[in-house]
């Protein structure tokens, strides 16, 4: 199994990528979406400079696959200021499916103001593993290959969200590979997440 970045003219990957997104995030909101929204975003983790997409290969199946960016604030303006007909367009389908998503598109919008920290930090956007393959430590070799792209000497953490309830399973899994739950936050919409970070245990190396 190979762990490796993905560059944006692999469109048949950032594809398989999206397929795996919507079987294994069934009903959330960036799901709800639709592939299209997913494949603008996941395109958008490739081409923005300070972001990347990794996923777990072999022979040439893509296994999964993780999100991130060392600024998260920075990549939500890239994706609004530089797809923003796209951007639009699908937010536009969204809200024709279903008003009362309305609120959470402007949500959305104001993103980037809520990604602003005063440390430097790097967010684990989104990681996720065929469900159909799941429990067999290719989600584990994925957040190494992420903790290995991490200058620990520039950013202080790794930071990722997670639903508080009724998701153990993950909760588990994050503690497991070395994160520390900071806080539980309740959103707008009354959905409760987990706050996980993860500090290097060895700053200096």
């Amino acid at each position: 199994m190979e762990i490796r970045k993905v560059n944006a003219n692999e469109k048949e990957i950032i594809n398989a990528v999206v397929d795996i997104h919507v079987r294994a995030f069934r009903g959330f909101f960036l799901t709800f979406m639709g592939k299209g929204f997913l494949r603008l975003m996941y395109t958008c983790y490739t081409r923005f400079d300070q972001s990347d997409l990794l996923i777990a290969t072999e022979e040439k199946n893509v296994l999964g696959f993780a999100a991130y960016s060392f600024d998260m604030s920075g990549f939500y303006r890239y994706m609004i200021k530089k797809r923003v007909v796209l951007f639009a367009w699908y937010s536009f389908l969204a809200f024709l499916r279903k008003p009362s998503v309305f609120l959470k598109l402007v949500r959305a919008f104001f993103r980037p103001r809520e990604a602003e920290r005063g440390e430097s930090y790097v967010e684990l956007a989104s990681i996720s593993v065929d469900p159909e393959i799941q429990g067999k430590g290719i989600g584990s070799k994925l957040i190494d290959g992420v903790k290995s792209n991490v200058d620990f000497k520039t950013y202080q953490y790794i930071t990722l969200e997670t639903d508080a309830v009724n998701n153990d399973a993950a909760n588990q899994f994050y503690q497991k590979n070395g994160f520390t739950l900071v806080k539980t936050i309740t959103r707008t919409d009354k959905r409760k997440m987990n706050e996980y970070r993860y500090y290097n245990e060895n700053p200096c190396s």
